[in-house]
This record gives structure tokens, C-alpha cells and sequence, in this order.
């Protein structure tokens, strides 16, 4: 579970950046402008020119929560419930512990943007429900927004943040030349059970009237 977050003033930079180097590899490939490329359709090559560029926006920030499911002592019975929890989880550890919240006087509105490939419809409404419960006590205010991967650069670009990290906990080696050039300043993992801690623990000076 993961992606990035940023600032409202670099969303626009990060999603033209990775369609501008989308669009070169399908030109390389010879792959039609209309079908998406998916990150394990990438060679580490690629890959390692896509993140040098993007790491070095201002406000991007690599976020993944990676689940240990042999860890686990009962299955997950219903997929969407756990989609909301893992999201929780992905906030708490990974995005939250780096705002720096005294900063903030105001709300702030997370704007949150979801491949919508593995949710039901009668399901829709009910991750930004869950999370305004589950952090009531904060003051933020959450916007859920689903998209079709095939069509939004941004969840593509999510896509590849998430799947190298779990690939490098999987096999270090079909990712291990990619990593290597990750700046950790940018990136921060978290493992569960245990949430164990890896990447950026600084928190991140920003101006609290810009929304997330």
C-alpha cells in the first residue's frame, strides 16, 4: 500500500514530469500513447531515470506500507475493510509522523487520489468516512477522489513507487540498482507487523496554507 504525497504546488509538476517520461518510453518501445505501462514492464534503467527526476521536486515525498501477510494469524476476509485499514496505517505511519503538526493552525485537506481497480461501488464513500473517524481528534479534513490508472499518470506513478518497495523486500536484486539512487530524504517505508521504520524521519518545514 503506498504512493507519494506533496504539495498542492508541485501536484501538477510531478504528474507532466512522469508523463513526459512515460510517453519517452513508449516512443523507445514503440508502445501506442493509449496503453499504460506498468512498472514491472520497466527496466531498471528506466526506472532509475524516472526517479532521479522525480525525487528532486520539492514536495515529493515516497510513501509505502509494506504488509507481511504470513505474519498474519487470520486471513483477511473482506478485502475493502482491510483497504480502508491498510490506508489508515499508510497515514499514520508513513505521511502524519513527518507533518509538522504545531505548524498547522488551520485544517488542512488531505486530497487523496486511489486506483479505483479493486473497489466496489457501494464501497466508495466509505474509506473518507473511515479515515475523518479514525483521525477525529486531528484537524484534517479528507478528500478521497477515484481515477482509472490507465488514464491518470499519478496513480501510475504510484504504482511504480509502490511495487519497487515491495519488490526490494521481496528480492532485492530486481530492484537493487534502482535503490541505490533513491534519496532518502524523499522516501519513507513502514513494516507491518512491528512498524518498522525506514527512510526519512525528519519532519518537513512547509506552509501550512497549502493543502496535501
Amino acid at each position: 500500500m503506498g504512493g507519494y504525497f506533496t504539495f498542492r504546488e508541485d501536484k501538477n509538476k510531478i504528474t507532466s514530469l512522469y508523463k513526459k517520461l512515460n510517453k519517452k518510453i513508449k516512443d523507445e518501445k514503440n508502445i501506442s500513447l493509449e496503453k499504460e505501462v506498468k512498472s514491472y514492464d520497466m527496466t531498471q534503467e528506466e526506472k532509475i531515470n524516472i526517479f532521479s527526476q522525480i525525487q528532486d521536486i520539492n514536495t515529493f515525498y515516497g510513501c509505502v506500507k509494506i504488509f507481511e501477510k504470513g505474519a498474519m494469524k487470520k486471513e483477511i476476509v473482506e478485502s475493502n475493510i482491510f483497504f480502508n485499514y491498510a490506508v489508515k496505517l499508510l497515514f499514520k505511519d508513513c505521511i502524519v509522523p513527518l507533518l509538522n503538526l504545531a505548524q498547522i493552525q488551520d485544517n488542512i485537506e488531505l486530497i487523496v487520489s486511489i486506483d479505483n481497480r479493486n473497489i466496489r461501488i457501494g464501497d466508495l464513500n466509505n474509506l473518507e468516512t473511515y479515515l475523518k473517524t479514525e483521525f477525529c481528534l486531528e484537524n484534517f479534513d479528507f478528500k478521497i477522489t477515484y481515477y482509472d490508472s490507465k488514464t491518470n499518470y499519478g496513480i501510475q506513478l504510484a504504482d511504480l513507487i509502490v511495487n519497487t518497495f515491495y519488490n526490494y523486500f521481496k528480492d532485492k536484486t530486481i530492484v537493487n540498482k534502482v535503490i541505490k539512487i533513491l534519496k532518502l530524504k524523499n522516501f519513507r517505508t513502514s513494516l507491518f507487523p512491528g512498524h518498522r521504520i525506514k527512510g526519512r524521519t525528519q519532519k518537513i518545514a512547509y506552509n501550512n496554507k497549502e493543502d496535501i
